[in-house]
């Protein structure tokens, strides 16, 4: 787990290393460059490394394999010890332990093919000198980040936004992006906050050739959202193969030569990770959770009690609000565009207690997109015959509702208006209400909407779909990896192998969901090794009692980091409509930390990195 940078762009060796100095934090055990000036062209890379597999020196990046390809790579190859011996019969040769250099050589023998090879999460760029192109690409699921700057000759690429910030005068701030971001919380692949970066989309590669500056991207893997795939086995044949998937997903990501633990909140997902993790390991298991002062927010009994029956060297970490305004304090500097999911705030904390321990963490995010495990999904499908109310109809009935006093109404009320279910999903997903952003155009609708405005699939599908290839993707996996690498912990996380999705999405609904059991299959495998009783309970959130907070303690903050002044400074906004909604959360009419959460990170980045640039 690294951070990368390379360009073509001719920055001297001074400012390389101030753009490797900004990132250093995805790895502190080594900063590596290279300048190579080859046939007139000047290439640099640039690598932080968190050191992982093959502590030596030898395996240090910029990496150079049989004179002609170099490589700068973030992330982990967890099948690269199969990929090894497999060319070690074709006659490569390896002077490291290393999954770097497999890569290199997986590339020589099969070239752009040698993604269909790979099982891992990486953002990687090749050097190719006899080609002389660059070759890159990021994994399936978008676990790790890929920005890129390209101006139609010169090419630039990071794993995090900042590094290419600096030291470019060419970057404006896009108004378009902030408008997805007020509506979804995040900003959608490709685009970024900067209207000349793009991120490389996830399962997509590129190449771009180095003598004309012409880059091509095409996607090398996506999802079976058409359904051409389905599983032809028993529910008993199914839940045998999903154990076995499980069981190597989980046993190769421990493999490393630093210490490896398990986040373990005491859900379904985390608690089948930490269950087969202790089967796995020879040694006593580490486990880490997150415990808050404020009862209805801490579910660190729960993870206590899978803890003791594994019988790991469990770990509670405190929050409170005094440690969580400190990080808020410096969320842009590691996120370094505006994101706005509130539980970054204890996933950093969580990593910053880790790495005291471990430097790996195995987590369960992924778990609740493959195997249907939201309470939204049942809520949308619920609800469905509403939908067959006509629509005037139904406008009538919510602009009633929304008069009455109570918020579940209000909720309903709103989602009435949505003209079909799959506009209502798309609201839930984006908010309901989301009246304070200025319609200058419809940011709901993004190009991965395709995943679920089909025919191909049912709703629950569909939806799922759509989860994997969005919020998983630009959400959780985001917060996953800026939290985690702020403190140079690496996070792994076995339900999002491909083959475990890939077999999800094959499988019948019935085994995933049958009647209000969400999650059957994946809690049918966890039940072989944890006693069913201790998750006889509601499902919850890894949330944290902003609302709470927001109301009393963090009062005086919000009200003055969201001042008038403040408010004028943020494009696509209604102020008066978002000055109302903040009164409404002070008086406890309604609960509107989202929206405050929301407005104080990007307030918090306009202020810091987006300082001075123009906004278009």
């Amino acid at each position: 787990m690294c951070g990368i940078y390379g360009t073509t762009l001719n920055y001297n060796e001074t400012q390389i290393q101030d753009k490797l100095k900004r990132t250093a934090f995805r790895g502190p055990d080594k900063m590596g460059w290279k300048i190579y000036n080859d046939f007139d062209n000047q290439i640099a890379f640039g690598h932080n490394r968190l050191s992982i597999i093959d502590l030596d020196a030898r395996s240090d990046q910029p990496f150079t394999y049989n004179e002609t390809i170099n490589i700068v790579f973030n992330g982990e190859i967890y099948n690269f010890q199969d990929i090894k011996n497999t060319l070690l019969k074709k006659g490569y040769t390896f002077r490291t332990s290393s999954d770097t250099e497999v890569l290199c050589a997986a590339y020589l023998e099969y070239g752009e093919q040698c993604l269909d090879h790979l099982n891992g999460m990486f953002a990687f760029v090749i050097y190719d000198k006899k080609k002389q192109i660059l070759f890159g690409a990021r994994d399936r699921l978008g676990q790790k980040p890929f920005y890129y700057y390209h101006n139609q000759k010169d090419f630039e690429f990071s794993s995090q936004l900042s590094s290419i910030q600096l030291y470019n005068d060419q970057l404006s701030i896009s108004k378009k992006a902030i408008g997805y971001y007020l509506t979804w919380g995040h900003i959608p692949d490709p685009h970024s906050i900067f209207n000349e970066v793009k991120k490389l989309q996830a399962g997509h590669a590129f190449t771009f050739d180095i003598k004309s500056g012409k880059m091509t991207t095409k996607c090398y893997w996506d999802i079976d959202y058409k359904g051409n795939t389905s599983y032809k086995g028993t529910y008993n044949e199914a839940k045998e193969e999903l154990d076995s998937l499980l069981h190597n997903a989980v046993s190769t990501r421990l493999f490393a030569d630093v210490p490896v633990g398990v986040f373990l909140s005491g859900g379904i997902d985390s608690s089948v990770v930490a269950a087969l993790a202790t089967k796995s390991s020879n040694a006593k298991v580490k486990t880490f959770s997150v415990k808050f002062n404020e009862a209805e927010f801490d579910e660190s009994q729960y993870a206590q009690q899978v803890a003791s029956h594994l019988d790991t060297d469990h770990n509670v970490i405190h929050c409170d609000y005094n440690e969580g305004l400190g990080l808020i304090e410096n969320f842009s500097h590691f996120y370094d565009e505006p994101f706005a999911d509130s539980s970054a705030i204890p996933s950093m904390l969580l990593a910053k207690h880790t790495k005291k321990q471990v430097t790996v963490a195995l987590s369960g995010d992924g778990g609740d997109e493959s195997f249907l495990g939201y309470a939204r999904y049942n809520w949308v499908t619920k609800n469905s015959k509403l939908y067959q109310i006509p629509y005037p109809l139904r406008s009538l009935t919510s602009n009633v509702l929304k008069h009455i006093p109570n918020y579940k109404l209000k909720i309903v009320a709103e989602g009435l208006k949505a003209k079909n279910r799959n506009l209502a999903y798309l609201s839930v997903m984006t908010g309901i209400n989301t009246s304070y952003v200025n319609p200058t155009e419809d940011f709901k609708t993004i190009d991965d909407v395709k995943y679920l405005d089909h025919s191909y699939k049912n709703l629950y599908e569909r939806v799922s779909d759509f989860d994997i290839k969005t919020y998983l993707n630009y959400d959780i996996n985001t917060k996953v990896d800026r939290a985690t690498m702020a403190y140079s912990l690496e996070a792994r996380s076995p339900l999002m192998d491909h083959r475990i999705v890939d077999f999800a999405r094959a499988l019948p609904t019935d085994f995933k969901l049958k009647g209000d059991n969400q999650k059957r299959i994946l809690k049918d495998v966890l039940y072989q090794y944890v006693p069913k009783e201790i998750f006889d309970r509601p499902k919850a959130g890894f949330a944290i009692p902003f609302a709470t907070w927001f109301r009393e303690d963090l009062k005086d903050y919000v009200l003055s980091e969201l001042d008038d002044d403040s408010l004028k400074a943020i494009p696509n906004i209604n102020i008066e409509q978002v000055k109302f909604m903040i009164k409404q959360h002070m008086d406890g009419s309604w609960n509107r930390y989202p929206l405050i959460w929301k407005l104080i990170v990007l307030k918090q980045w306009l202020s810091t990195q987006g300082k001075g640039l123009t906004i278009k």
